[in-house]
């Protein structure tokens, strides 16, 4: 009797199992026909309830996973074995995926882009905006403390290589971003191929080792707010999270200029829910929404009609909205081949090495 009652309970084990994987399968089917969209952006880089809104408005589920840099996004989405629906290139890296035709070309039809400031749209890297929709920018600059760091205006890269600040440097982990400034600091091109203007490059970068007191990060920005060192080197964005944090830290553009960076809305080739994407563009190019979420991230939005919402202290701030005359010293990272980018790294993880 125990035995058949094990063997009654087995049955009816196995009919729980199947009915559950066919209520599985069924929604998973259902998702497929259009009500789950796949997002591939950075971490930290879009505000949770804007998500949670969207859900709710539409009924379609999002299904968010992170990278850390445009390189494992670009590795994944080229391997294949994925189902993304919108990825979050760079500039560069739009260009890099349009030229190994990794994008899905927009279809304007489906897209609202009159919010979108004219300077924002139709940029080198993706001519009339036939593969990406602006998302944010932001630039390079420095952080520093204005209680650690007295007596000084600090203004110019230059100013890193001081002996006094030995030790005392946190740089972001990027070897374009840092092989740049050091190139910047030289009067040369952030996009330059010359092997000559690299090299010397990387030797003053070598000469700042001293002062450098660790490459990271993330961890960049809970070091800074918390007081553990008076300078870094750091984006825009990163810099205006600090200082939500700490109000002794202060962000600023290094006179010589330095980089500006675009993020792009982009559909990559493995996408499924068309219906899914163009909604939550549109939804996302929305200026509430668009306002929401600048002010949750923190970088600088292209949205013209959300900036127009922004608060004056936010709007006016010349950190994170430099003048014209400003704008004009900034340099945008350009697409280079990969033996280059293989330059760019290993001269970098030299300089790394090095300390």
């Amino acid at each position: 009797m125990k035995r058949l009652t094990i063997i009654i309970s087995t049955i009816l084990i196995i009919c729980l199992g199947l009915a559950y994987g066919s209520k599985s399968l069924q929604k998973s089917s259902s998702n497929q026909n259009g009500k789950v969209l796949n997002i591939y952006n950075w971490g930290s880089y879009i505000d949770p309830n804007l998500i949670t809104k969207f859900e709710k408005e539409t009924g379609y589920h999002v299904n968010l996973e992170t990278f850390d840099s445009n390189e494992s996004m670009y590795t994944k989405v080229k391997q294949g074995g994925t189902n993304y629906d919108l990825v979050v290139p760079s500039e560069y890296m739009v260009a890099k995926m349009r030229q190994d035709h990794l994008l899905v070309k927009l279809d304007k039809r489906q897209l609202n882009l009159k919010n979108y400031g004219k300077a924002y749209l139709n940029k080198s890297f993706d001519p009339h905006n036939q593969y990406s929709v602006p998302y944010f920018w932001g630039t390079l600059g420095i952080v520093y403390n204005d209680q650690l760091i007295k007596g000084t205006t600090i203004n110019s890269w230059h100013q890193l290589w001081n002996p006094k600040y030995k030790d005392q440097i946190m740089l972001v982990d990027s070897a374009r971003d840092i092989m740049g400034l050091s190139l910047i600091s030289l009067h040369q091109s952030v996009n330059t191929t010359n092997r000559h203007q690299l090299d010397l490059a990387k030797d003053k970068l070598d000469q700042l080792s001293p002062n450098v007191k660790a490459i990271v990060a993330d961890e960049i920005k809970m070091y800074m707010a918390d007081g553990e060192a008076p300078l870094a080197v750091d984006w825009s964005g990163e810099a205006s999270e600090m200082m939500d944090q700490n109000p002794h830290l202060h962000y600023v553009l290094p006179k010589e200029g330095s980089n500006m960076w675009f993020d792009n809305w982009a559909i990559p080739k493995t996408a499924k829910h068309y219906k899914a994407i163009y909604t939550f563009l549109n939804f996302m190019s929305q200026p509430k929404n668009a306002v929401q979420n600048t002010e949750y991230v923190g970088y600088s939005t292209p949205n013209q009609a959300a900036y127009q919402l922004l608060p004056d202290k936010i709007k006016h701030d010349k950190q994170f909205y430099p003048s014209q005359a400003t704008l004009k010293k900034l340099q945008v990272y350009k697409n280079l081949s990969a033996t280059k980018v293989q330059e760019y790294n290993d001269l970098y993880l030299e300089f790394k090495m090095h300390r």
